[in-house]
């Protein structure tokens, strides 16, 4: 819509306010299917209702107040709000998605993704437009706005993550913290006195994943209980991995050991270059996946995202179905578990 000012002459533009007809036209349904779908007062399929939300969103259209009053159908659908980051692991977030999706569809309901890097904003977008039931929040850090949004927005939220200011909020993860302490004390039982980890890259650190600081807290108060010097190596780029795998892996009078929660292949290529074998020579602890941990022989703890992702389906449709009270159970952890291979020797 444009203005003429006839006193000065000029000609200003104001934004147009975006109607439900003008979401009827963008999804390709009438204004009543519209009105159906914000009410909810008459059936509409997935795959309209789909439409209309999505072009809601293109348009950033409000409904009126008293239309959001009636809105208290289900959307039959859960929105995972998890920004993809340059520090994110896809391949470790998507395990994630596929199991909270088959979870999902065993209930009849679908799954929004929303990987913008949005913050708070993406999360009282998804639930002030009524486009989810419920809300699974990832990527969460020590200290994050969302845990705060998470506490004001009407609709259930699970937070895959353990931050510092999670009271009141669902939080459920995997235990970092007993990984860090189960993977120092088994090097500690083999003997070591000193243990050499290759951490996360510090941008990494610097993005301040809650699950960082849990898992050194574990590792360092093992080490501090049993006498054991941590040497962290955050090898930032290539070139600093090289050096580290150099400081790490250089031959030994004794068997020294190795903490591992990245450069898997890696530092074992470099462990053979130097010929080093891992479980006679050396001893390779690692924090990874089940699927790293058996392709390359490691004794690891497995951070289960699986099990993970399961309990907070649980959770999240227990909240859905009235089952549970919002923000009222303790934060809840799958236990850490050492699984012994070759890269060992056997305490």
């Amino acid at each position: 819509m444009r203005i003429d000012d006839e006193s000065s002459g000029d000609v200003t533009d104001v934004a147009k306010v975006p109607t439900s007809a003008d979401v009827a036209r963008e999804a390709g349904v009438s204004q009543s299917t519209v009105s159906y779908v914000m009410s909810g007062k008459r059936p509409i399929s997935s795959t309209t209702r789909r439409r209309v939300e999505e072009a809601i969103a293109r348009l950033t259209y409000e409904p009126h107040a008293g239309a959001r009053a009636l809105a208290g159908h289900r959307t039959s659908t859960i929105a995972i709000v998890m920004p993809l980051r340059p520090t994110s692991s896809a391949q470790r977030l998507m395990t994630f998605v596929e199991e909270i999706t088959l979870a999902a569809r065993e209930r009849d309901y679908d799954v929004l993704l929303v990987t913008a890097d949005e913050g708070p904003a993406g999360l009282r977008r998804v639930v002030g437009r009524s486009l989810c039931d419920a809300v699974v929040v990832m990527e969460v850090g020590t200290t994050d706005e969302r845990v705060t949004i998470a506490r004001e927005v009407r609709a259930p939220v699970v937070v895959v993550g353990i931050p510092e200011d999670g009271d009141g909020v669902d939080c459920l993860d995997f235990d970092f913290a007993g990984a860090g302490r189960l993977l120092v004390e088994e090097l500690a039982d083999l003997g070591h006195r000193a243990v050499d980890v290759v951490g996360w890259d510090p941008d990494v650190v610097a993005d301040g994943y809650n699950y960082v600081p849990r898992f050194t807290r574990g590792a360092t108060s093992a080490a501090e209980d049993r006498g054991v010097e941590l040497r962290w190596h955050l090898p930032a780029d290539a070139p600093g991995l090289r050096t580290t795998l150099e400081q790490v892996c250089a031959p030994r009078p004794e068997p020294h050991g190795l903490l591992l929660v990245r450069a898997f292949p890696e530092v074992l290529r470099s462990l053979s270059e130097h010929g080093l074998r891992p479980g006679r020579d050396v001893d390779v602890v690692a924090l990874a996946s089940d699927t790293e941990a058996q392709a390359h022989d490691l004794t690891a703890t497995a951070t289960r995202p699986r099990e993970v992702s399961r309990r907070v389906t649980a959770r999240l449709f227990a909240l859905i179905d009235g089952d549970a009270v919002p923000g009222r159970a303790a934060a809840e952890t799958v236990p850490a578990e050492l699984v012994r291979r070759g890269s060992t020797r056997r305490p």
